[in-house]
């Protein structure tokens, strides 16, 4: 073999070697870091009510009293209160070890989802009892129909009971600033987001560096 032979052959050795040791420093190659960003990205979009919520004024929208009530100043994901009387029907309910009952408000359009009162105890598969008649105070989030869709049911339910025509849901305790967790959680995810964004642009560069001749 001749001496620029081997030249060229060493050369060509020492190039492939470049662009091995390239593509290996990539780590996440970019399809990969694009895919779990897309991912990041929904969930952010999933939970951007709650983080807006928790920041929103702590200061309640007052909805009014019975005879006086202001819904022309309801606001979707706002902190709001009103004071009420119930329905005589209500839409029973467990989250984990807690009964709930969601109840209408006479003469409005509008749910309270709370805890089960001590009067209104009920075990699923049995008649639920009438929610506890006495007037109230209610403060909580907020919610328009279509952004409770999951209590879509209970929605439905007290339509068919036909003492009201359910549009607005207070989800009665639910204060701004009070779920750290799902705060905690966005960060978490919003970080996830970064770091793939930046395994996706360093990647892309490395790619675009190990294509080009030594």
């Amino acid at each position: 073999m001749s001496e620029p032979d081997t030249e060229e052959r060493s050369r060509r050795i020492a190039q492939l070697e470049t662009r091995l040791a390239r593509r290996a420093s990539v780590g996440v190659m970019p399809p990969v870091a694009a895919l779990a960003l897309v991912i990041a990205g929904w969930v952010i979009w999933l939970q951007h009510e709650e983080v807006a919520y928790f920041f929103s004024g702590r200061e309640p929208i007052s909805l009014g009293v019975e005879g006086a009530y202001q819904f022309d100043l309801a606001v979707n994901n706002r902190y709001a209160q009103l004071h009420g009387a119930p329905t005589i029907r209500g839409a029973y309910g467990v989250e984990g070890e807690q009964h709930f009952v969601v109840i209408g408000v006479q003469n409005t359009p509008l749910l309270v989802k709370r805890n089960a009162l001590p009067t209104e105890e009920w075990k699923p598969g049995t008649t639920p009892p009438p929610p506890d008649q006495r007037s109230f105070t209610a403060s909580g989030r907020l919610l328009s129909r279509a952004a409770a869709s999951r209590w879509e049911d209970a929605f439905a339910k007290h339509e068919s009971f036909g003492e009201l025509k359910p549009k607005w849901l207070l989800v009665e305790g639910a204060r701004p600033g009070g779920d750290f967790a799902a705060i905690g959680w966005f960060g978490l995810v919003v970080g996830f987001a970064l770091v793939n964004a930046w395994l996706l642009v360093r990647g892309v560069l490395a790619m675009v560096a190990a294509r080009k001749p030594a």
